[in-house]
């Protein structure tokens, strides 16, 4: 259709869901089944399709990763540092949810998926353990 001189990036959406249980806060991960970051754990999440919302694409990444369905989230905060992913230029828009502790299953191009205590957490791909942090601080402090 039309032609820039300017390259695009690619741009994906994170789904970062809690749950809390009195005081003790989990959240949702999945065992990465490709490179980069093969058996890393991350976020669910994935490039958004040229025909949805960065809001559809974060609940359809949720969906077909774990079997988890939600339908509320919120935006938290796009990250576009140029080396936040070694395959190309990617800016993501996480969305943060908060849900009650249901099975998961890792599918699509999740190898598992499994709810963390976030005292207990493994390394992180990308640059998720930033994203957590911000999402962390939403969640406990939501006027902010």
């Amino acid at each position: 259709m039309y032609c820039y001189k300017y390259p695009h990036p690619a741009v994906t959406a994170d789904c970062i869901v809690f749950n809390k249980d009195n005081d003790k806060i989990y959240v949702l991960l999945i065992k990465r089944k490709n490179e980069p970051f093969k058996d890393c754990w991350a976020f669910p999440g994935g490039f958004i399709n040229m025909e949805e919302s960065a809001e559809d694409a974060a609940k359809r990444e949720l969906k077909e990763e774990t079997g988890l369905e939600i339908s509320n989230v919120e935006q938290l905060k796009a990250y576009s540092n140029p080396d936040r992913d070694p395959r190309e230029r990617v800016i993501t828009i996480a969305f943060i949810a908060e849900s009650k502790i249901k099975d998961v299953k890792g599918s699509d191009d999740a190898k598992e998926g499994r709810w963390f205590d976030i005292s207990n957490l493994p390394s992180l791909a990308f640059d998720h353990e930033q994203i957590l942090t911000d999402a962390l601080n939403k969640l406990r402090n939501p006027k902010h």
